[in-house]
């Protein structure tokens, strides 16, 4: 598959490149997105969330009331999970939420992805390029004139270019990553990817070994 280069005007260079099939060009596997964007996922939690169970609450061990006999359910002390403000039952404790994917199982998830991004048209292919200052103003020209302005954007940077970060940082609806970053989860949350030759030349020698 060949896309035609633009450079940051949205002017057509008159080169192309070619998308190589074995990363753009692959029949995608909707399980092996669904469990690493789960895995992704799962990596972003904190996992502080904490309720007290019985033993741990403050108040008074003594029995409220008969075992039987009261007409309600059997309850101990105050700090019974039957009664309002009591404990909780099998409440959530601090835990870990990540778990391990296979490397094969994750390069394919990316795969997959961006072979979606190609059937739907959705990656543009740019010359290199940089800023020479933080200019939001400038990062959003360059977005108008390659027209995805409006759309959830993905710019694949080869390597760290702070001006073109800090551009884009306060825009709600870009995001800046380096090639050798880029993720299953972030490329299909996007509605277009714009990369620049060099990134694309990075993730092929990535994802192609």
């Amino acid at each position: 598959m060949e896309v035609s280069v633009l450079n940051i005007k949205g002017q057509e260079t008159g080169r192309k490149v070619t998308l190589n099939e074995a990363i753009f060009g692959i029949e995608p596997n909707d399980h092996v997105i669904y469990m690493d964007v789960k895995q992704y996922l799962a990596n972003q939690r904190q996992g502080t969330a904490k309720a007290k169970e019985r033993s741990e609450m403050s108040g008074s061990t003594r029995k409220l009331g008969r075992q039987k006999g009261g007409g309600g359910a059997r309850r101990g002390d105050i700090n019974s999970p039957v009664l309002v403000g009591g404990a909780r039952v099998f409440g959530p404790k601090p835990r870990d939420y990540r778990f391990k994917l296979n490397k094969k199982v994750k390069v394919l998830a990316r795969k997959s992805a961006l072979s979606y991004k190609a059937q739907e048209n959705a990656i543009i292919v740019v010359e290199d390029f940089t800023l020479d200052a933080p200019k939001t103003k400038e990062f959003i020209n360059i977005a108008k004139n390659l027209k995805v302005d409006e759309k959830k954007m993905l710019f694949v940077l080869p390597q760290a270019d702070k001006n073109v970060y800090l551009s884009a940082r306060n825009l709600q609806r870009a995001e800046v990553m380096l090639a050798s970053t880029v993720n299953t989860y972030k490329v299909l949350n996007a509605d277009v990817m714009v990369v620049t030759e060099s990134a694309l030349k990075t993730i092929d020698g990535i994802l192609n070994k």
